[in-house]
């Protein structure tokens, strides 16, 4: 995909999230036998969903032995510290959590996960600061032109690196159950304006074009309207029989109950930020079924911890016996972050060395939880690629809607669990 078609309405200007420090940027506490790794993430706020499962997985790793026993590295042993911090889905608290990290708990990394109203923020303290930073659960287009100071001539970054998927492998996993429903190929979009929606209505309108479809924009609105009507008469009129989207999950629920009550009713919705948990399953119910997104981690994926060998499926039914709750994609992607920081501290001498760490994180591979990520093969410096699968929500045995595979176009390890249905027939 061209460069110029992932700049295309993004119109971002870099977030200045810089703070102030008299340290040295890229040096550490180099006398202390601790090692400190922030973790940022949304656990209250409009994004909480995404981290429902955060303290989980937290204290999952705390009482790993890789964790637990202390890391090694350069021959000597570290304790290490988890300090938590919660965005409160607030970009500029974001900001401020991650300069009390550095400043005051002296963090050697900080790990942050989900949208990028929380990664942003943090990855631009960090660069700014001189401080390894990893990223998780953020489309790769919004996380890295929307940082930088001109986005029509991006620079790779030097401290910060993420890992998870772009539009691109949106395009793979949805395009392949597009291809399986009859419609009018007149494709709906909704998209915000914000990181997200304007990396995607960059992005899409080329991959929709190549595969023979037609693009209709809802047009670019405020997170947290209230009225969509005139979006849905735009997608009514122009008979569009296919759905997409990128909003903050609120804003989704409004619409999507908006959209059943005026007849606007695709022949196949596929979503994407949205209907990623259980939790936004129930605002919902039965508007739900037959919904499809993707799917970057869950129960279903062939993959074991890089900490102590053990499988997708039993994080997953760990969460579920000790929550009570249905398992979420975010498990993996949080676990991860801490693969990638321990994989990180053992590999180098020193590991208050902030550049050194940071030089090793531009060049890591290895496979996890989250399988096979590696950051020598782009698409560009600092960021490692997952390959998706499509997924539907379907009436479920143990919880009232459950994500069952449906296509694994980009991921043939993954099995598939049934066939794809129309959202409405």
């Amino acid at each position: 995909m061209e460069r110029r078609t992932l700049l295309k309405g993004l119109g971002l200007s870099a977030l200045a999230a810089t703070g102030c420090s008299t340290s040295i940027k890229g040096s550490g506490a180099t006398g202390t036998d601790t090692i400190v790794i922030g973790f940022v993430s949304p656990q209250t706020g409009p994004l909480a969903g995404f981290a429902s499962g955060d303290a989980f997985v937290v204290d999952t790793i705390r009482k790993t032995q890789a964790f637990a026993g202390g890391i090694t590295s350069g021959g000597r042993k570290y304790t290490v510290e988890i300090v938590v911090k919660d965005t409160q889905s607030d970009p500029n608290r974001a900001s401020q959590v991650a300069r009390e990290l550095i400043l005051q708990n002296h963090a050697d990394m900080i790990v942050t996960s989900s949208t990028p109203e929380t990664t942003n923020p943090v990855a631009t303290v960090c660069e700014a600061q001189g401080v390894p930073c990893v990223s998780a659960v953020v489309p790769w287009q919004a996380w890295y032109f929307a940082r930088q100071a001109d986005p029509a001539n991006p620079k790779p970054f030097t401290y910060t690196t993420m890992f998870f998927f772009g539009v691109e492998q949106f395009g793979g996993c949805f395009v392949p159950m597009w291809e399986r429903v009859p419609t009018s190929k007149a494709v709906a979009g909704m998209f915000p304006n914000d990181a997200d929606g304007n990396a995607f209505r960059g992005a899409w309108p080329d991959i929709i074009k190549d595969a023979g479809y037609t693009w209709v924009d809802g047009g670019s609105y405020t997170n947290g309207t209230t009225d969509y009507s005139s979006m849905i008469s735009k997608f009514r009129e122009e008979d569009c029989e296919i759905f997409i989207n990128a909003p903050i999950p609120p804003d989704f629920n409004t619409m999507w109950k908006q959209a059943a009550q005026q007849g606007f009713k695709p022949k196949l919705a596929t979503v994407a930020k949205v209907l990623l948990f259980p939790a936004d399953t129930v605002a919902l119910g039965n508007l739900v079924k037959n919904i499809a997104t993707d799917s970057w981690w869950g129960p279903y994926m062939p993959y074991t911890s890089s900490l102590d060998g053990s499988t997708a499926k039993a994080l997953a039914d760990a969460y579920q016996a000790a929550s009570g709750k249905q398992w979420l994609q975010t498990l993996g992607s949080t676990y991860s972050l801490f693969e990638v920081a321990h994989q990180a501290f053992t590999a180098v001498d020193a590991p208050h060395d902030r550049k050194a760490v940071a030089a090793l994180l531009q060049k890591m591979s290895y496979a996890g939880i989250s399988g096979p990520l590696d950051w020598t093969k782009g698409p560009v410096p600092g960021v490692a690629i997952q390959q998706p699968v499509g997924v539907q929500w379907k009436k479920g045995t143990n919880f009232p809607y459950e994500m069952v595979v449906v296509d694994n176009s980009l991921n043939p390890a993954v099995p598939v669990g049934a066939d794809l249905t129309p959202t409405n027939p």
